[in-house]
């Protein structure tokens, strides 16, 4: 084999190669190509993805809404019973007062 045979052998082997190569990437381009039905499946993902976030926001929102409402509601209770407690309280120790003074009376 002379020198010319080397280089045309060598030319069409690489000319191969370049050609299997090209072959190869369209191959693989071709079956992971993505869909448009892929693609509208993805965008549907996508907007029911943001509608849950938004009602995941709203649900957040409306249960701080509702605990401070219920917690401002424990507070108003609270404080209604501590009066009710000392009204109590008061009315007990007048009632031993009124007692005690109808006992005295009632002695005399």
């Amino acid at each position: 084999m002379d020198r010319t045979e080397f280089v045309i052998t060598t030319a069409i082997i690489l000319f191969v190669a370049f050609c299997l190569g090209w072959f190869a990437n369209w191959l693989v381009h071709r079956f992971t190509r993505v869909s448009q039905a892929d693609m509208d499946q993805l965008e549907r993902m996508s907007q029911e993805l943001h509608e849950a976030e938004e009602t995941r926001d709203q649900a957040i929102t409306y249960l701080q809404q509702r605990e401070a409402e219920l917690t401002n509601q424990l507070a108003q209770t609270e404080a209604e019973l501590t009066a009710a407690m000392e009204g109590l309280r008061d009315a007990r120790h007048e009632a031993e007062e009124m007692r005690v003074y109808v006992e005295r009376i009632s002695a005399s």
